[in-house]
């Protein structure tokens, strides 16, 4: 419990009204937005010029014009090397969605952003995984899709990761499709996300308060500020306070995010920052609701069915010292020294099957659980620029280390049952509980790693990486160590037969553990990491002088060395599985007029189980669970008179199989967000924002007796002022 691309969702039965169908009235006039946005795009906000990096609070709507705000493929980035090339310049598919996009589109929470902005990205989130839980090219979980916070990587324990939620301090949100092992280390092989706090500004003072009130008792206030406090000194300060009633029962939110940064040059060629960032989340305790009949009953959308002293907390602390040198014209040399810290506790009952016959339900899984989690580590790096027979050459090697401290205690075997009213749930409380611990271990890790690319000509360029990772496990109770090994290699081409068009192509070997490292089992510890090898081939470009961008990709990544029973004696597991994906990826902005623009993106992915047999049966050719086939996004804005901008969003996820059998689905669902923006005064604006706009009724994961829906449709009005 922890753990063609746009065509329009086929119809279903009309005559289920309490089905979550694509069949709904919701679903179709959600579709009938996204047509009609095509013809009548709606507006965003321009953003002040800054440098890269530097991306922050203030923006201005310049009458007439629309801003930017899809694929930034001139904007150097590391989600696809250590050299800071553009995506333009990278052999892969990388994606930078801006903070100020965000926050413009009114995406309060980071994990919304990502998957209503990037291309091909679901959301499997639950409180049980911290609601970061990510599908990317048919890979599903943490495991396959790397977290990471200002370049550094979330290990999950037990397959939670918590931190960050807030997209207030947050300036930037790094995308790289595909596997990322050769950048981070075992894993991502369906992707990375890489999420990028605001930095000190050293060139202006800006300072931004945004108030907030809403539906369902959404209230907010937020507060910014960042400049030069001397000629060697920056600093950056944000923090943000939430909290809602919630739109289902007894399912009070609130949360609170500070993020400060001190910046010192200390000489002309070296600069130190010194930053923390802390979270305490309370998210709602919220599990799912019981299906009937395979659907969810309306009448019950807004019950809670948990007891009434739930509990789900997280505490997460980041704090690092950054220092950036440049000896030389041609040599930079970056280093990060962090410590992190993560204190999440549970205690609900998860569990909830509707019995047709008494018309009751059975909760069961009655779950508290605490997380503490303590990591420190180290990475530097030196970039160096020189010439070979004629040809630049940039070349990055470094090192990272890190000492991961995870204990998991609980109430395991997680015993107890009762019985709820359906339509009228009596929650109880949870009971008297003891804590053990059941997983405490210790995590080493250390990585070389090294990127290169070779400017060949103006026309072509060659990117390659290569990665060695090595982990030790130390576990107590059950008693043992265990040494992971891996090396990670990548090698892309890129051509550009004219300066604005990219081909590229490129091929992968990455490694991806099975379960967890943090909370290896016994039954784990002898098992060695699973092969992932990928291949992608793509075509990015910029047209009508450089009003719209695009890119398209295809790929393929198979995933050997799956836990999988043997064929002839089912009593006996080995690593012979097989897991493969295939599909395409394309994603265009572009300026229809200057005051009228559109983002759209969308993936068709194939996975499939190639060869797994488990004790449920044959799997092999089916489906992995929780995988959508399609996914797709659609940004309009239109700045309709002056001092009056709107914009309207749409994300579409196909149905997905509940469990590897695919005996079970849920529904394919639309979302549309929508949002008028009024700016009485050049450093003021007023934004209504209404969410899930057709109320539609979806969810986002779950299995075959209880899903865990979306929040119906909810307004909010933001007071945003800058000076």
């Amino acid at each position: 419990m922890r753990n063609s691309i746009f065509s329009l969702p086929p119809r279903r039965g009309v005559g289920l009204p309490h089905r979550c169908s694509a069949a709904n009235t919701g679903q179709k006039a959600a579709w009938t937005a996204v047509m009609t946005l095509v013809s009548a795009p709606v507006m965003a906000q321009q953003t002040v010029p800054e440098e890269p990096g530097s991306h922050w609070l203030g923006t201005i709507t310049l009458e007439g014009s629309v801003a930017a705000s899809g694929l930034d493929l001139r904007t150097p980035s590391n989600a696809g090397s250590r050299l800071d090339l553009t995506p333009f310049q990278t052999p892969a598919s990388v994606e930078v969605i801006e903070g100020e996009t965000v926050r413009n589109r009114g995406q309060r929470d980071v994990n919304q952003a990502i998957v209503q902005n990037a291309t091909g990205i679901s959301f499997l989130g639950s409180p049980g995984n911290g609601g970061t839980s990510f599908s990317m090219r048919g890979f599903a979980g943490h495991g396959s899709v790397t977290r990471l916070f200002d370049g550094t990587r979330l290990y999950p324990g037990s397959g939670t990761v918590t931190f960050p939620f807030d997209s207030w301090n947050i300036d930037r949100i790094e995308v790289l499709n595909g596997p990322a092992s050769v950048l981070y280390g075992e894993g991502g092989a369906g992707g990375a996300i890489n999420i990028i706090p605001k930095r000190p500004l050293t060139d202006r003072r800006q300072t931004e308060l945004r108030g907030t009130i809403g539906t369902d008792g959404q209230r907010g206030l937020a507060f910014g500020s960042a400049g030069p406090l001397s000629d060697v000194l920056a600093y950056n300060f944000g923090i943000s306070r939430t909290a809602a009633d919630g739109w289902l029962d007894r399912n009070k939110t609130s949360s609170l995010s500070v993020s400060g940064a001190l910046r010192w040059q200390a000489i002309e060629d070296l600069a130190l920052t010194l930053s923390h960032d802390y979270s305490d989340n309370e998210p709602g305790a919220y599990f799912g609701t019981p299906l009937v009949d395979g659907a969810i009953d309306k009448r019950v959308r807004n019950r809670n069915y948990n007891v009434a002293d739930d509990l789900v907390r997280f505490k997460d602390g980041y704090t690092q010292l950054r220092a950036e040198w440049a000896p030389a014209d041609n040599i930079t040399v970056k280093s990060n020294t962090y410590y992190l810290t993560s204190d999440r506790n549970w205690r609900n009952v998860e569990s909830y099957v509707f019995d047709p016959g008494s018309g009751i339900v059975n909760r069961s899984d009655y779950i508290a659980i605490n997380h503490d989690l303590e990591q420190i580590g180290h990475r530097s790096d030196a970039t160096i620029t020189a010439t070979l027979g004629g040809m630049e050459n940039t070349t990055s090697i470094g090192f990272d280390v890190n000492r991961i401290k995870f204990r998991n205690t609980n109430n395991s075997p997680y015993a107890g049952d009762s019985v709820v009213g359906f339509l009228t749930p009596e929650p109880g409380l949870f009971g008297a509980y003891t804590l053990k611990t059941t997983t405490d271990t210790t995590t080493d890790q250390y990585a070389l790693f090294a990127d290169n690319r070779l400017h060949v000509n103006d026309q072509w360029a060659v990117v390659g990486g290569l990665r060695y990772d090595h982990l030790h496990v130390r576990r107590v109770d059950p008693g043992f160590t265990k040494n992971f090994d891996s090396v990670s290699w990548r090698v892309g081409a890129v051509f550009n037969p004219v300066p604005d068009v990219a081909l590229y192509a490129q091929y992968s070997h990455a490694a991806e553990p099975i379960g967890n490292a943090l909370s290896l089992a016994g039954s784990q510890k002898d098992l060695k990491l699973t092969k992932v090898s990928a291949q992608e081939a793509g075509v990015k470009l910029t047209l009508l002088d450089g009003r719209a961008e695009a890119t398209f990709a295809a790929y393929r990544i198979v995933k050997n060395d799956l836990l999988a029973r043997d064929p002839d004696d089912p009593a006996i597991t080995n690593q012979i599985g097989q897991q493969s994906a295939k599909g395409v990826e394309a994603a265009v902005g572009l300026d229809i007029t200057s005051n009228l623009r559109i983002d759209v993106n969308g993936a068709l992915v194939s996975p499939r189980f190639d060869d797994y047999v488990q004790s449920g049966g044959d799997y092999s050719g089916n489906r992995p669970a929780n995988i959508p086939r399609r996914v797709a996004n659609i940004w309009g804005s239109w700045g309709f008179a002056e001092g009056w901008s709107a914009r309207l969003g749409t994300h579409y996820v196909a149905e997905a199989f509940t469990s590897d059998n695919n005996k079970t689905t849920r529904p394919s669902y639309t979302v549309v967000n929508a949002g008028l923006q009024w700016r009485p005064r050049d450093n003021m604006t007023v934004d209504l924002n209404i969410y899930n706009l057709t109320d539609e009724v979806y969810a986002t994961s779950g299995g075959a007796d209880q899903w865990l829906l979306g929040p119906p449709r909810s307004a909010a009005l933001d007071v945003n002022i800058s000076f």
